[in-house]
């Protein structure tokens, strides 16, 4: 077996994991513990169930963040956090629908969620090759 094989068995690193879940987890938890206003904007940009949506869209990227921060069901989490994001993205920070005043705050939003997705998407193809 060669090194490069080796490191492919074990967990991605443990301070990357650990920034990076607990990162979402806080979101998450932002989420959930002001849902009544997440839900309220969820609402404002036209999304269905919103009351519904919001709190389970949240429980998503809680549940994600925490599963790949522990490297438990590390698929299923990474899966999670990233199912959260391709959904949650270019409905919330539609910035090429939002007047000037708005856009470039909407803009960064959707430009974070992108590197985030984007870790997620690494860390679930970690989680393949273990």
């Amino acid at each position: 077996m060669s090194d490069s094989d080796s490191a492919h068995e074990s967990p991605p690193s443990l301070l990357g994991r650990l920034l990076f879940g607990s990162g979402l987890a806080a979101l998450a938890l932002r989420n959930l513990t002001n849902l009544d206003g997440r839900i309220a904007y969820a609402d404002a940009k036209g999304v269905p169930l919103a009351d519904k949506l919001v709190p389970a869209s949240s429980g998503l990227l809680l549940g994600g963040g925490l599963g790949i921060g522990l490297w438990k069901l590390p698929k299923l989490s990474a899966a999670s956090v990233a199912a959260f994001f391709i959904g949650v993205t270019p409905v919330m920070h539609d910035f090429w629908a939002v007047d000037e005043d708005s856009r470039d705050e909407e803009l960064t939003s959707f430009l974070q969620n992108l590197v985030l997705l984007g870790a997620a998407i690494a860390f679930f193809k970690r989680a393949r090759q273990n």
